[in-house]
């Protein structure tokens, strides 16, 4: 979610990239630090979808409406400079021609069937396609060839029109299912679970940001379209993935098999570009194991499948990281029985509070710290650490308040 500070002023025209593309991937990075500070608990979002940007590849934010989805893809997109920008909401009688462009009327009148291009899918650079779920038959088709191979085939025939798309930000209010849905599933390479705020305090800033006095807007960070559209298609694709990643990918493959989740090779071919762009967006020139958390976003259909997913993964990236994850059943059977006892009288709250509750999270937040200490420690990627600890904060915020009547502690 979002606090209500101002939207940033129009920034000043960024240097242009010197040509080994270091200044474009610092611009990104510091887009990526200042919206994960704009819009709370979605710092891993907002970086996994710049890397899905910088793989040319498209991305899908999943999750209920309210939970910033629109505005974060808007503001993102809105980073980049000279970018052509479309934007639609799609039902299942979205006609082809609001996508790629009306029929000419006044061409029409002179007996000649053309369409008007300008501002519409043919011509734009950045797409935020939301509702992507609900694509009817009638637009289908030509969704799929505008996200897979970036054409367009006229209704009056003709050679297909190639259109201009870098990447693509969808969303969706739910699971994407259905035959139908399932061709343009595939399509959409990352895909990112977003929901509503979880740690009390950072609610708690939400909401007082609704009645915060208004800040002179900070001019925001930018990039200019030709160096991102250049990082895609030279300084990407030329970061070193060395052998060992790749035995890691073909283990995680396995691993995965063993499970019972199969992903297409296209899939697995395209998230190698994914580790690439990370690497990249990272300011390195190879491609490490701290990289392979990306694929937690990349390798399930389904919410159910994320946490085989992310367990695999984490084995090969982070052992602790993965401790951590199974940590994370415990933490969440916390706060379903918080749940079931809602209404209870608050003498029976303290004391599920202080004898079950409250020392189990106080052991995990020892743990974790530990853990904490020793990726860092050790330089392995401490971001599902730092999830988990997020996760474990704002359920530690809840006891304490709701069943404790304290102020939140956390590690």
């Amino acid at each position: 979610m979002t606090t209500t500070t101002p939207q940033p002023t129009a920034a000043a025209r960024p240097p242009a990239d010197p040509g080994d593309g270091s200044v474009t991937s610092a611009q990104l990075r510091a887009i990526v630090g200042e919206l994960g500070d704009r819009y709370l608990e979605r710092s891993s979002v907002v970086k996994a979808l710049v890397a899905c940007m910088l793989a040319g590849e498209h991305s899908l934010l999943l999750g209920p409406p309210g939970t910033a989805k629109s505005e974060l893809a808007r503001d993102l997109t809105g980073r980049i400079q000279d970018a052509r920008l479309w934007e639609v909401l799609l039902s299942k009688y979205t006609d082809p021609k609001q996508l790629f462009g009306p029929i000419d009327v006044a061409a029409l009148m002179q007996g000649r069937y053309e369409q008007v291009w300008d501002g519409r899918a043919t011509t734009a650079n950045i797409a935020f396609i939301d509702e992507i779920g609900k694509c009817g038959p009638a637009a289908l088709n030509g969704m799929l060839a505008y996200l897979n191979e970036r054409l367009y085939h006229p209704e009056a025939g003709g050679s297909p029109i190639r259109c201009a798309l870098l990447s693509a930000i969808c969303a969706s209010n739910e699971v994407l299912e259905g035959q139908e849905s399932a061709a343009i599933y595939d399509r959409l390479l990352v895909r990112l679970e977003v929901g509503y705020l979880a740690d009390v305090s950072n609610f708690a800033t939400l909401i007082r940001s609704a009645t915060a006095p208004a800040v002179p807007p900070v001019a925001p960070t930018t990039v200019l379209l030709a160096d991102v559209e250049n990082a895609v298609r030279v300084h990407v694709p030329r970061i070193e993935v060395p052998d060992p990643m790749i035995d890691a990918v073909c283990t995680l493959r396995t691993a995965l098999h063993h499970e019972g989740l199969i992903a297409s090779d296209r899939r697995w071919k395209k998230s190698i570009r994914l580790l690439q762009a990370a690497a990249f967006l990272d300011g390195r020139r190879a491609v490490t194991s701290n990289d392979m958390a990306l694929l937690t976003h990349v390798l399930w259909d389904s919410p159910a499948e994320k946490t085989t997913v992310e367990q695999q993964v984490l084995q090969l990236v982070n052992p602790d990281a993965k401790e951590a994850l199974d940590m994370l059943d415990g933490i969440d059977a916390i706060e379903a029985e918080l749940n079931k006892l809602a209404g209870q009288s608050r003498e029976k709250l303290a004391e599920w509070g202080i004898r079950e509750a409250n020392p189990t999270l106080a052991r995990s937040a020892r743990r974790l710290k530990e853990l904490l200490e020793q990726s860092t420690a050790t330089g392995r990627s401490t971001d599902t650490l730092n999830e988990v600890i997020a996760r474990h904060r704002a359920v530690n915020s809840r006891v304490m308040t709701e069943a404790l009547n304290m102020q939140p502690t956390g590690i």
